[in-house]
């Protein structure tokens, strides 16, 4: 404890009260400037990890970003860690080291630090109480988990019952009320998550747990009496949990009891459903929907051909509805993985996944349409060209719609589209059809207020000449005429109410009307105010596209909303925590 000495004096220094004023001031600002200078060491920008073919995204541990300086804001008082169940004896001695004991006294030395780790001590009420006893835990964990990991034959029947429960002890518990204030929506990006305060033994209990699991002394047909239906339950029931460590050991935990036990895996999914049945028509609200979709794209990757009638329904009521929740963003790449496992498993599911995409389409929502967009572009790259002609009509009336978007980020990301060279593919293969669909809203975005979309579009029209020009030439004498006879439209339109104001003219109660009414002359409204927008020269817009070099323009990222200023113990916490990645890895393909 290197802290309790200058808190001791610091106390003391205040009480005494012997020190001039100019001193403390100075001590005050080296206090200050080593703060910060602590708190600009702790800063770092947040590294978003590649997502392999083989496995789903991960789900991002660190997702806030602060500020180099930040300022000091008065905030809401938090809600409290987790409050576990705290033992009454927990006075503990040191065991001897388990290296050292005699081989027939190992076991039983084993289940005796086993037992030590069950004890369970405060972390939130009394931080500095037991300090003693709680050393001798950690150390006791952590000798544990060295010992199972580098030894063979320790795992016996006596160890499961000990080992479960020494799990169950530490980690299940009530989830403390959401941190979120009035209903608000908990946003990962800027919210910070509340850390469990008994961390330094949970993080140990959970990796204790893992090699447990993954050690080749481990028989699941032994541990099925302990790791069963109500144990999965209470596992799930953890991944409501705000601290996101915590949740990426509870993903990897139950992807390998997932893998082990074949007469839970039903049990699993199904109660995997009731969470995001809750979540989509209830609550709204779950901090672990990321990674259990993460623990799902491993699952749905190894299911078997052809795919049960259970895991379609799983696909058409469960995953597609969760794009109707206000919070897609914080799980969107992991459900985009797992549709697209799923199309690439059975394609002929591509049509009723395309609708009910369209159908969930974002209204006003540009951050959700751009989402969507980024997912629409990863499922025609795993389209055949069959598949792809069932739902190609409405999918490009649709991003037809976004190209002509007053939102340069979602005009912008669909034109990217025109990047993709396998979309340009399917689109050469159905010219006739798609171009018609979508050259009106290319033109008219021509005008788009954003110089950045002037290029792209241009660079989709040069794309369509050099694919088909007699297809492009009719197109645009197509859309000539169409505005023509929307022009014509406007003018019959008008003369009709000019009609209809000379015959109210000639009525002799128009004067009486006009005067107590104030009533002014109507005035027809016409779209079109200058003529020239009328006259569209096919020669013109040629010259125009083919000026313009055919280049691949970058993506540029969507701009981030402003930072909030957060807490560097927070952001070191996150930052520090090693990640258990090895241990998830694809599991063997099942038949259910």
């Amino acid at each position: 404890m290197p802290n309790m000495p200058k808190l001791t004096r610091k106390s003391s220094k205040d009480k005494s009260g012997s020190k001039s004023s100019g001193k403390d001031g100075k001590d005050e600002k080296d206090c200050v400037e080593s703060a910060k200078n602590e708190k600009k060491k702790s800063d770092k920008s947040d590294k978003s990890a590649s997502s392999a073919e083989a496995h789903p995204p991960p789900t991002q541990i660190a997702r806030i970003n602060p500020l180099p300086e930040t300022l000091k804001l008065k905030k809401e008082k938090r809600p409290g860690s987790s409050r576990f169940n705290i033992t009454k004896n927990r006075e503990l001695l040191k065991l001897p080291l388990l290296k050292d004991a005699a081989p027939a006294e190992r076991e039983t030395l084993f289940i005796e630090k086993i037992n030590q780790g069950a004890v369970i001590f405060d972390f939130v009420k009394d931080p500095l109480s037991d300090i003693k006893f709680k050393e001798i835990k950690r150390a006791a964990l952590n000798e544990m988990v060295e010992f199972i990991t580098l030894n063979r034959g320790v795992i016996t029947d006596n160890i499961y019952p000990v080992a479960v429960n020494m799990f169950a002890v530490n980690t299940f518990r009530v989830m403390p009320p959401s941190t979120a204030q009035n209903n608000a929506e908990f946003d990962p990006d800027e919210d910070e998550p509340m850390l469990e305060a008994a961390w330094p033994h949970l993080q140990i209990i959970y990796e204790f747990f893992l090699r447990f699991l993954e050690s080749p002394d481990f028989q699941p047909n032994a541990a099925k009496k302990y790791i069963d239906q109500l144990f999965v339950l209470q596992l799930l029931e953890l991944f409501d949990s705000e601290d996101p460590r915590e949740r990426d050991f509870l993903k990897t935990v139950l992807h390998r009891i997932y893998g082990k036990f074949l007469s839970l895996r039903a049990y699993i999914r199904k109660q995997i459903n009731n969470i995001f049945y809750r979540f989509i028509f209830e609550t709204e609200k779950h901090n672990g929907v990321a990674e259990l979709l993460e623990i799902l794209g491993s699952i749905i990757n190894g299911f078997a051909l052809p795919l049960k009638e259970e895991h379609k329904v799983f696909l058409l009521k469960v995953l597609l509805p969760l794009h109707k929740v206000r919070s897609l963003n914080v799980y969107h790449p992991q459900l985009a993985y797992c549709i697209v496992q799923f199309l690439e498993k059975d394609p002929s599911l591509t049509q009723p996944v395309v609708t009910s995409l369209l159908r969930f389409w974002p209204k006003v929502h540009s951050t959700k349409e751009v989402m969507f967009l980024n997912e629409l572009e990863e499922i025609l790259d795993v389209l055949e060209p069959a598949e792809f002609q069932k739902v190609m009509v409405p999918l490009f009336q649709r991003l037809a719609k976004c190209v002509s978007s007053p939102h340069f980020q979602v005009a912008e990301r669909a034109l990217y589209y025109w990047n993709n060279d396998w979309i340009i593919t399917l689109i050469s293969e159905n010219a006739a059809t798609l171009v018609p669909l979508v050259f009106p809203a290319l033109y008219q975005s021509k005008e788009h207020w954003n110089k950045t979309i002037h290029g792209l579009i241009y660079n989709a029209l040069k794309l369509f000449m050099e694919m088909n020009q007699r297809l492009f030439d009719e197109c645009t004498q197509m859309y000539k005429t169409q505005k023509l006879q929307e022009k014509e439209n406007v003018k019959r339109r008008e003369e009709a109410w000019g009609r209809i104001s000379q015959l109210a003219h000639h009525n002799p109660q128009y004067s009486m009307f006009a005067q107590s009414n104030n009533a002014a002359p109507v005035a027809a409204c016409s779209s079109f105010t200058v003529d020239e927008l009328m006259e569209i020269d096919v020669d013109k817009l040629k010259a125009e596209v083919k000026e313009v070099p055919r280049k691949t323009v970058e993506r540029t990222p969507l701009n981030r909303r402003s930072e909030l200023p957060h807490d560097g113990g927070t952001i070191r916490a996150l930052e520090t925590h090693k990640r258990a990645d090895p241990f998830l890895t694809v599991a063997a393909k099942e038949s259910g």
